[in-house]
């Protein structure tokens, strides 16, 4: 393979510097023009391309501004590398299109005027001098404030980076050589932006009042014994690896483990903007099929484990109160690790809300009143969320909401054996990568229940 001789440039470029400069005159010889030549062999790919660049990546020869990395495409290049090196051009310059439309259509869709304007009148209404008169009013003006004001820099981020990639297209388009260090950083924007265009629709579903806090997750192991016990520690690792990859604070709060392996049960809290909106369609009840490795013939076993979620709510925002007479409150040694204070002193702080039955359990504080708190606190926070949903206006209307970890109530199987199979039941999505999923990999599901949700409430208020 021939290398020009030259370097066209001597610095590196990036997008920054690109868009830095990218209303200068740029000198660069002219001998053809690249894309014409490469049209006239491969006319179909102009039109009907939509493969992503990412997956057209080849082995190529590492390319960067300087003359060993600038790959030519004149005629004394390899054939073969020439229409690869242009094949991988064009599927990039498309998608570079494509996210360039999308982006258009979501800061349409946004409003981003009527954002602009409702900052205005929010910050205007800040700054007079009697906005902390009413404290509560005030933190909920505030906090619409930083929502608009974060949606708004996200628009503007989105934009500007698509810009960046379409100026590296521009640069390419000009150049009679492929810089492939300048190539693989806009492909490397078009997927960074794609990924945060997908979680920019994911959170415009979510439109419930709790859907922007924190989240408490309660993981019990239901039938099947020591196989549903080793079945609710692998729900805990895998709710766990999801919130490391969101990059949420993720916390094990109290863990209870099992008599031969796993765990009888755990309480996850994750912290972290829209948590509770993104976990709260995993409340239910999750279906194992396997052959059991504590089984010494290895037959296939079913097990079951159940999964309930909360708001993670600060103490401030929970307004409700529980008539003392409505709850049972029983203490108990908490066990495990953490010396004599825990193992003889009872510690272990159990609140059942005796209208509805909903039961709570806390014992990672080391303090029997600590304790109590944190457990009516959750307890609180578990009565407003079924308060929610089943739009109740007060606690005493409020019926029963356990999760039964049992045959006939699951809303998810994973299937390991004979074969692999991770399908939701009331979405129908599925994969056979059971493997991904059990490593934190959910946003797929997620994303299909909230898809499923919302056209659920479309449906029940009468909207096509």
């Amino acid at each position: 393979m021939e290398v020009v001789s030259q370097p066209l440039c001597t610095t590196i470029v990036t997008a920054k510097t690109l868009r830095r400069c990218k209303h200068q005159p740029l000198l660069i010889p002219q001998k053809f023009n690249p894309l014409s030549s490469f049209s006239k062999h491969f006319p179909f790919l102009s039109s009907h391309t939509t493969l992503s660049s990412a997956s057209r990546f080849h082995p190529l020869p590492v390319l960067s501004a300087t003359p060993e990395n600038q790959l030519s495409v004149g005629e004394g290049e390899d054939t073969d590398t020439r229409e690869w090196a242009l094949q991988d051009f064009y599927a990039l310059r498309r998608d570079v299109e494509i996210t360039s439309q999308r982006v258009e259509e979501i800061r349409e869709s946004s409003g981003l005027q009527l954002l602009e304007q409702e900052l205005a009148d929010l910050e205007e209404k800040a700054a007079a001098s009697s906005f902390w008169d009413d404290r509560a009013n005030a933190q909920e003006t505030l906090s619409t404030l930083t929502d608009v004001k974060d949606k708004i820099k996200l628009l503007t981020e989105f934009k500007t980076q698509v810009e960046d990639a379409e100026t590296i297209v521009k640069l390419t388009e000009e150049m009679e050589s492929i810089d492939r260090g300048l190539f693989e950083e806009a492909a490397s924007i078009i997927k960074e932006l794609n990924k945060s265009l997908d979680r920019f629709e994911l959170t415009q579903l979510l439109s419930g009042p709790y859907d922007k806090e924190g989240a408490v997750i309660s993981i019990t192991a239901g039938a099947g014994g020591t196989d549903a016990q080793d079945w609710a520690d692998m729900l805990l690792r895998m709710y766990v690896r999801w919130g490391e990859k969101q990059r949420y604070k993720t916390r094990v709060v109290e863990k209870s483990p099992g008599e031969e392996a796993g765990i009888k049960s755990a309480t996850i809290e994750v912290e972290g903007r829209y948590a509770y909106g993104y976990l709260s369609g995993e409340k239910g009840t999750h279906r194992i099929v396997r052959q059991s490795p504590f089984n010494a013939k290895g037959l296939r076993q079913t097990s079951f484990s159940g999964v309930e979620v909360m708001p993670l709510l600060p103490e401030e925002s929970m307004d409700v109160e529980i008539p003392e007479e409505d709850l049972e409150i029983s203490f108990s040694r908490a066990g495990g690790k953490g010396g004599q204070n825990v193992n003889k002193v009872e510690t272990a702080v159990r609140i059942t809300h005796i209208p509805t039955g909903v039961t709570v359990r806390c014992t990672e504080e080391r303090s029997q009143l600590s304790n109590k708190i944190k457990a009516l606190r959750r307890l609180k926070a578990k009565l407003l969320v079924i308060a929610e949903e089943q739009r109740a206006s007060e606690i005493k209307q409020i019926r029963g909401d356990a999760v039964k970890a049992e045959w006939g109530q699951q809303i998810r199987n994973y299937v390991f054996h004979p074969y692999k199979l991770v399908k939701d039941v009331r979405t129908g999505h599925e994969t056979p990568d059971i493997t991904s999923v059990m490593d934190g990999d959910l946003d797929p599901f997620i994303k299909s229940y909230l898809k499923y949700k919302y056209s659920m409430s479309l449906s029940t208020t009468g909207v096509n």
